[in-house]
């Protein structure tokens, strides 16, 4: 799948989250959004970068900005995840990969210096009128909270 770029439209998604409500990309439109991608909650990499966009909701908030963390994981252990790390923001469940695939966050990655098909840790920023202002991919999750912000530049 094509990745995206700054100036494309952000693919639309309806997708089940945490506790088990339907969530469309049309619910954040008038409000900018980072939506990142994520192979497994739980996993160090994934919370280390949960918490992180967790301790940067209130800056994130203050500049108008949302948050959405995407992965393979069922609404069930989206809670368990979300319970455990006090997360503030919400988490959906893309069981059959078809929005990470749409937004170029699936695909072939070296894992243990295997090739093999996966999600690719991703972030967007979309703005409020759906369109990609920034777009991330093969990033350290640290580094989601800094990307985004130094897009809204």
């Amino acid at each position: 799948m094509a990745r995206l770029t700054p100036g494309d439209r952000a693919p639309d998604f309806i997708l089940p989250d945490q506790d088990g409500h339907q969530v469309r990309l049309e619910d954040f439109k008038g409000s900018k959004l980072l939506l990142y991608f994520y192979a497994k909650a739980g996993t160090g990499g994934c919370t280390r970068q949960a918490v992180s966009v967790r301790d940067a909701m209130p800056e994130l908030k203050s500049r108008g900005i949302q948050a959405i963390g995407v992965s393979p994981d069922s609404p069930a252990a989206l809670k368990k995840f979300f319970d455990k790390q006090s997360l503030n923001f919400t988490l959906l469940s893309d069981a059959e990969r078809t929005i990470a695939k749409s937004y170029g966050a699936f695909g072939e990655k070296t894992m243990y210096g295997k090739k093999v098909e996966g999600i690719i840790r991703s972030v967007f920023l979309i703005d409020e009128q759906a369109m990609i202002r920034g777009a991330f991919y093969k990033l350290r999750p640290e580094d989601t909270v800094p990307k985004v912000l130094d897009a809204l530049k």
